[in-house]
């Protein structure tokens, strides 16, 4: 006897065919994660982004299923269901990835710590003059080895202090205490995974491009190809002035090397026979 078909929704089966038409619509897709990502910060960041990309929830077994039913037509489309992690997310859009992905890094915001989970860099108190008046917090931050006293009628800090570590779960106390510093360490937001584009799948490590970074490097190869350049002799609009002053400098430190008398160096060589002389006859005694 066979099994009787699991009952499947109405709900979800329009889900599926919604994101089976997205998928088909769009020619770049990505896969997010959303996990941690509250609900109110959720909505902001779809208004943030709907003008280039649609962003769509959905559960990953009906994601899977709707990546199922387009296989035949979307090369790539099983890699990237082998990404899904977490609470997953599709985004669709037509615009180049790297601009995306640029979009969504300016849309994430700060928030506090909770306790549990594990600082992102090390966690520090700042010293200085704190907006709180004197009372319990006083307490609180002698409890954590926090050296503070009274200045202007306010709490001061009197030294920075690490109160955790890079990759150190925080307790309550300290969760606590960030928070009422206004310590915000933790970025939320979507946290691109992978994106699907020509049939080839880009991580989020290749899609991600730090500005300053990359115009470090730019500068720095600058650099050091014109270093390289110069010092092949390699003609070019670039080098040409500098080979030039090179040669320059080159030759006449060779002819007063060799006391070879030009029109460039008379006077060098005339100083020079000069100083030799008074050398000499300083020590003949003349």
């Amino acid at each position: 006897m066979s099994k009787p078909k699991a009952h499947v929704s109405e709900s979800k089966k329009k889900e599926v065919k919604e994101l089976v038409k997205l998928l088909k619509e769009y020619p770049i897709i990505g896969l997010v994660n959303i996990e941690g990502l509250p609900s109110a910060q959720m909505q902001k960041m779809r208004k943030q982004l709907r003008d280039i990309m649609v962003v769509r929830m959905s559960k990953a077994n009906l994601i899977k299923i709707a990546f199922e039913q387009v296989k035949a037509d979307l090369k790539g489309i099983e890699e990237l269901e082998k990404k899904i992690t977490g609470m997953p997310a599709l985004i669709f859009t037509r615009e180049n990835p790297f601009k995306v992905c640029k979009a969504m890094g300016k849309s994430k915001s700060n928030v506090q710590i909770k306790p549990g989970q594990k600082a992102p860099f090390d966690l520090i108190i700042p010293a200085g003059v704190t907006p709180f008046a004197p009372g319990p917090i006083l307490s609180e931050l002698g409890g954590m080895g926090i050296k503070a006293g009274i200045e202007g009628g306010k709490v001061a800090v009197k030294a920075e202090k690490l109160v955790a570590k890079e990759g150190q779960a925080v307790d309550d106390k300290t969760a606590g205490l960030l928070a009422k510093f206004g310590i915000e360490p933790m970025e939320i937001g979507l946290n691109l995974v992978a994106v699907l584009e020509n049939g080839i799948i880009l991580t989020k490590d290749v899609l991600f491009i730090d500005d300053a970074k990359t115009k470090a490097d730019i500068t720095k190869l600058a650099r050091e190809a014109m270093n390289l350049a110069v010092y092949a002799a390699y003609l070019s609009k670039d080098t040409i002035q500098l080979l030039i002053a090179k040669a320059y400098r080159e030759s006449k430190g060779l002819a007063n090397s060799k006391d070879i008398m030009t029109s460039d160096n008379l006077k060098e060589l005339l100083a020079k026979a000069e100083m030799q002389a008074s050398a000499v006859k300083n020590k003949a005694g003349l």
